[in-house]
């Protein structure tokens, strides 16, 4: 079922046809070129790694984290279960329904200016874990949350091999500048970042 949800996408490395699409390297996640759609990253002042990627349009967005997961699955189910607990202790609403990523909470959460609706989204690839938080206008189904799922679908992961505990975040950092030619036929791994693309916005 996990595979039928992921038909189109997020990938992982391995199911991805290296065409010469423009994607953006994070490490860790790699963020095709979606045209009106912004990349924004939140960056750790002590270690420069980057915590939290953004993904902006002029009305909404989706904050996107990837996670270490064990290879039976089921993190999601876990992970729904705390995220509901934890709105609902903090005053504010939540309910499940079904979205084009299959289980998803639908909540308004707390904030400054009150109640901020957000669309809680998970989504289990092999060893890996995406939670997708849509803001705005896409916290709702519509056109700009079509939009950003569109971006979403977009995504490769690179897990890589080496062991880590589950839950952990898969490391993340700004691509280095390179005044080359971006265009390679390299695995995954050799990647560079595009010279055209995404905007990157840095935040700390």
């Amino acid at each position: 079922m996990t595979e039928d949800l992921r038909a189109l996408g997020p990938w992982d490395e391995s199911e991805v046809e290296w065409d010469g699409t423009e994607r953006l390297d994070l490490g860790s996640l790699l963020i095709a070129a979606a045209p009106g759609v912004d990349v924004q990253v939140q960056v750790d002042d002590a270690t420069g790694a980057v915590t939290l990627v953004t993904l902006a349009t002029a009305d909404a967005g989706v904050q996107i984290q990837v996670f270490a997961a064990p290879k039976s699955g089921g993190l999601w189910e876990e992970t729904r279960k705390q995220i509901a607990s934890s709105i609902n202790a903090a005053n504010g609403l939540v309910e499940e329904a079904q979205g084009p990523f299959g289980s998803e909470l639908r909540a308004q959460v707390p904030a400054e200016q009150g109640l901020q609706p957000a669309r809680f989204v998970g989504i289990e690839g092999p060893r890996w874990f995406i939670r997708a938080v849509f803001l705005g206008t896409a916290s709702r189904p519509g056109s700009s949350a079509d939009e950003l799922e569109s971006a979403v679908r977009g995504l490769v992961v690179v897990r890589g091999n080496e062991a880590m505990p589950v839950g952990n975040p898969l490391p993340l950092q700004l691509p280095q500048v390179d005044d080359g030619d971006a265009t390679h036929e390299d695995p995954p791994s050799a990647l560079l970042p595009p010279q055209r693309g995404p905007e990157i916005t840095e935040i700390r």
